[in-house]
């Protein structure tokens, strides 16, 4: 038996048409208001999360640095310098306490003393000196200070100087003239016959040149300088 076609046009669903004005059947072509707010609803909420996501986040807060633990007081640097200085240490040192190993007061103005100190200490070093102008400089070794026939030392290496404000000189991966100590002269960094920092063996004379070792400027006011206080502190 076949069906009778209706007349006008129609949606068609599973094989069967209806007429478009069937009784009790309605059909919109237009989405109801109700729709409409809801779906701006969500739009809105959708845009306020996009705008979460994509806002940037708070700036951390600046990094305060922190004071090392000394087990006896600086005669060279004070709490802000030490403060400062931290921060530019190698990670693996970072919190280790500071021993004073060598002084200039305490063990004299030589530098066989200081070799003699160092011995038995592998760590690293932190080299403090104060010439007689008052100027404050000095170099981070990564190992202790010692005799040796050539230059030691690692990229952790560098040159410091206040002037007033902290300067730090690290390596320039153009040499590694790191550290060379012999019985006349202990030498950092090195390039064109000039040495970044060198002392000589009465600890009392020492020099400052530009090397390209640590691309430095000059460490004190003038390139020679005479040494009023000298200390070695041992990070471990």
């Amino acid at each position: 038996m076949r069906w009778p076609r209706p007349s006008g046009s129609g949606c068609v669903e599973a094989g069967v048409s209806l007429p478009l004005h069937s009784p009790g059947l309605f059909v919109s072509s237009q989405p109801s208001q109700v729709e409409d707010a809801l779906s701006g609803e969500e739009g809105e909420e959708e845009e306020e999360e996009r705008e979460e996501e994509t806002a940037p986040a708070p700036a951390p807060a600046p990094e305060e640095p922190v004071a090392p633990q000394l087990a006896e007081a600086s005669q060279v640097l004070g709490a802000s310098e030490m403060r400062q200085l931290s921060l530019h240490l190698p990670p693996r040192v970072a919190g280790h306490s500071w021993s004073l190993a060598f002084c200039t007061s305490r063990d004299g103005f030589s530098l066989q003393s200081l070799y003699r100190r160092m011995e038995g200490h592998s760590g690293p070093v932190l080299l403090v000196l104060r010439d007689q102008d008052g100027q404050m400089f000095g170099a981070f070794s990564s190992s202790a200070i010692r005799l040796s026939k050539g230059f030691y030392g690692t990229g952790e290496t560098f040159l410091f100087s206040f002037s007033p404000q902290l300067k730090v000189f690290k390596w320039t991966g153009n040499n590694s003239f790191f550290v060379k100590g012999d019985l006349d002269s202990l030498m950092m960094g090195c390039g064109s016959g000039h040495f970044g920092l060198w002392l000589d063996g009465d600890l009392y004379h020492g020099g400052s040149h530009p090397c390209a070792t640590f691309n430095n400027e000059v460490l004190a006011r003038q390139e020679q300088f005479c040494i009023k206080e000298l200390e070695a502190w041992v990070l471990s």
